[in-house]
This record gives structure tokens, sequence and C-alpha cells, in this order.
């Protein structure tokens, strides 16, 4: 009901005052629901005051009240807010904020449409009656209302110390912060390694929120290219001396979009390099809880191996258990720690201490060793089933290395598509994807789709999504 008041909510606006909207029938038919939820999808917005019903006659959109004020002239806002200071005589520091790409993975589609943009678990592999239990304990704790250390509470910092640390104690409690999520403590990271204006370099392709975070927070994002094994060493150590970066962003495990692990080879490599250049490692392990049943081991974080406080690494639980529990972490040793605790502090205060509470009674029962192996299982079964899918629908998009981790497949399209034009088809065949373009910092090399299967029901909507999408390819002409 909530997606189609949603839906309704949106298309009011196309309506004058007074005028009539669409009949219960037709939009029974045209969304796919039953009279009942029509009408209280119709209810709902009439609570709000957008339409008015009349039995027998149908609803209407709602006149404006009497004596409203008239809306003001804002056309001023334009020139204030694009207006771009410099430092020190530089290049405008740029103060847009580009959330298209963070947009199209959380934008909830249309009623009936198969959705292979999301970028959480499905509900059904969320571990909601654990988080319920772990939430009701947390409020019966005698401190649970108390005001956090502003770093975090003690015993969830030790946690993810451990976990991040690993069995050799690399980290302790001191060296954690916790976040409000990832998203938080990537752009708390980014603010506190690399001034405003300045170069960062990324992956290429990557993660788009951290594109958006990066912009909005004045630095510029530059490419270093990848291969099957990540980042490219040597096309790391030449972009960090020739554009003075000290800051290099990657997701070594899983990466998003490509799914890649960074080769074993790799990995001592990149630390060095970033230290020969008086760089930081910014590590964002998002995924480390996403791995597939079918993977054999997984490398330790980046961070369990820095020996001089190279790294500034990014954990969260969000992906693992629900877009709602926005507990994560920051570990860093050294002078870094005191900048990243003190922006927190000046933008934040802390995170609530209910959710830290909440969060340490869930690591803490033996529930989550039963919730990891259960999505474990569940993502690659999904993954199976997609990559089957596409190999009998759409076998030239197939990709040769399917991931073992992670949520999604990253296809390369042919030259020719329009990526924009078929992500507008494929949602007119009844399914949501997302497009390439928003995760390339610079021109991408090709036309590209990212298609999440953790976000599925299984074998059903996955085959049909598929055959959707290859409707929506027909019709760009594409396959």
């Amino acid at each position: 009901m909530a997606e189609l008041a949603a839906s309704l909510r949106h298309e009011v606006d196309r309506y004058s005052p007074g005028e009539k909207l669409p009949p219960s029938r037709k939009l029974v038919e045209r969304f796919g629901v039953s009279p009942v939820t029509v009408s209280r999808a119709v209810a709902a917005l009439a609570a709000e005051g957008l339409v008015v019903t009349r039995p027998g006659s149908g609803a209407y959109r709602a006149p404006a009240p009497a004596g409203a004020r008239a809306k003001g002239d804002t056309s001023w806002q334009e020139v204030s807010l694009s207006a771009e200071p410099t430092l020190g005589g530089a290049e405008p520091v740029p103060r847009s904020v580009d959330d298209a790409g963070i947009l199209a993975t959380l934008s909830s589609p249309p009623p009936g449409t198969i959705a292979f943009n999301g970028g959480y678990l499905h509900a059904g592999m969320q571990p909601e009656r654990a988080l319920s239990t772990a939430l009701a304990r947390a409020g019966r704790r005698p401190s649970a209302w108390e005001r956090p250390p502003v770093e975090g509470v003690p015993e969830l910092r030790g946690w993810f110390a451990r976990e991040i640390g690993g069995a050799e104690g690399v980290l302790d409690a001191s060296d954690v912060l916790v976040t409000a999520g990832g998203q938080s403590a990537l752009t708390a990271a980014l603010r506190a390694l690399a001034p405003p204006g300045a170069p960062v370099l990324v992956e290429s392709p990557t993660y788009p929120g951290m594109l958006a975070a990066a912009r909005a927070s004045g630095v510029r994002p530059l490419p270093v290219p990848m291969d099957r094994d990540g980042v490219r060493p040597e096309l790391l150590e030449e972009a960090l001396r020739s554009s003075g970066a000290r800051v290099f962003v990657c997701q070594p495990l899983f990466q998003n979009p490509t799914g890649r692990v960074l080769g074993a080879e790799r990995r001592r490599a990149v630390l060095e390099i970033a230290r020969a250049a008086g760089a930081f490692v910014l590590e964002d392990d998002f995924a480390r809880h996403l791995a597939h049943a079918d993977l054999p081991s997984l490398p330790p974080p980046l961070a369990a191996e820095d020996e001089h406080g190279t790294v500034v690494h990014v954990r969260s639980l969000t992906k693992a258990t629900s877009p709602n529990l926005r507990v994560g972490a920051l570990a860093a040793r050294g002078p870094v720690m005191r900048r990243l605790r003190a922006i927190q502090v000046v933008d934040s205060f802390f995170v609530p201490r209910p959710l830290q509470e909440a969060a340490l009674e869930l690591v803490g029962s033996p529930a989550w060793g039963r919730h990891l192996r259960a999505v474990a299982a569940g993502l690659a079964g999904r993954r199976r089933d997609m990559v089957a899918a596409l190999l009998h629908d759409l076998p030239s998009l197939t990709p040769p290395e399917p991931p073992r981790g992670g949520l999604h497949l990253w296809l390369r399209l042919p030259e020719a598509a329009d990526e924009q034009a078929l992500v507008v088809s494929a949602l007119r065949a009844g399914v949501a994807v997302a497009p390439g373009r928003p995760y390339f910092p610079a021109e991408p090399p090709a036309p590209h789709l990212r298609l999440s299967f953790g976000g599925t029901t299984g074998p059903p909507e996955i085959d049909e999504g598929v055959r959707r999408l290859r409707a929506a390819l027909t019709e760009c002409g594409l396959a």
C-alpha cells in the first residue's frame, strides 16, 4: 500500500485542483493491485489533504487552501548556490552535490517492477527477528539511554577491533571510532584526509556514493584503472607521483561494482607504494560479511597487514543486516584518529547508544553466525540463478568470472548502447537496473549495467527480470 500511495502522491501534482483522478478500476489494472489496496492508498492521500473523495463519484485533487500564501520568488538561490570560492587563487572548489548515482540504487521502483537496482539484501534475508530481539534486549540495559562516549561504546569498539585487526591484535578499541554506517564513515574520512581542492585517487569504476561524498567535500576524485586482479599497482604509483594525491580509496574485497578481489601479490604492493608516497589508503571493506557460500576463504583486511598506520579502514554492519541498522566503524592508528573523532563530534556528536547496544547484542548472539551462513548460502544461490538466466537469455552479456561475494553483477554492454535509453526502456518493461556511468570518475571506457541479485526473492523473480531486460535490449536494438 505504501508503494502505491507514493506513486499516486507524485501523480497528484499532474492534476489541477478539483480535477478528477482515474477511477479505482483503472488503478487496479494499471498497478496490478487489489481494490482494497487502492482504497487504502487513496484514503492515505485524503488524510494528508492531497485528495478529497466524493461517495459515488471518485477522488479529486484537493483544492488549494483558502487564503494560502503565494509562493515567493526563489530564483535568487541559483546565484547564491552556484558561487564557488577559490582557495589561494587556485581553481574554484565545487559546491554542487550530485546524488544521481546514489538515488539509482536507493529509489523504490513503481509497484510491479522487479528491482535489479538495489544495494541491500532482500527483506527475506535480513535478520528481522534477531534484530527485534537485539533491540528489545538493548532497550532493557540499565545504561541504554545514557549518553555514550563520543568514540562509541567500548565493547562495540573492541568487537570491531578484533574483526578488523584479526587474532594477532593489530588493533585495539582505542583505534576504533563507531560511526553511523559506512557512508558516514567514508564522508568523515575524506574530510579528515584531504583538504578542499585536493586530488584523491579512486578505483575506476568505483562506488558512486564515495564519488558523491568526495565531490561534496570539495576534493577531486581521479581514476586509477583496474584489471581482473584489482587496481594496477604501476598505475597507482604513477598517479600518486603525477597528481600529488595523498589519499587512495579502494575496496579490495568484492569491489563495487566489478566484484573483483585485490590479488594477493598486489596487496603488499599497494601498501608499500602508498607509504613511499606518504599517502593514506582508505579501505572500504563494505562486503566483508557478503561472501558467498562457495568461496573457499577470505583474505584479511589490508588494515590487518598494515604496520605503519597507512590504512584507514571502513567497516559497516548495514549491508549484511538492514538498511536501518546504520552502525559502522572507522579504524586507524596515529594522529589521524584524533582528526576523525573531531570531525564526527562536530558533525553529529555520537551514534545513538540504543543503536550501538542493539548492534552489540546482535553480533554477540548465536543468531549472528547463523544469519551470516544463511546470507552466504542465499547470495550464492541467487548469483548462480542470475548467471544461469543470463546465459539462457543474454549470453553475450554474461560476465566471464562472476564474483563469489557481494550483491551484484557488472555487465559490459555493446559499444553502441545508450545506457540511459536502456534504463528507461527496462523500466517500461518492468525491471529497474542501474546504469554504469555514475560509477566512473571520468569518461567510461564502455557502457555498462549493474544488476543486483541480492535484493531479489529468488529464481522466479530473477528469471522474469532477465526476460524483461532482454525485451528492453531488443527494443533498443541491442539483442
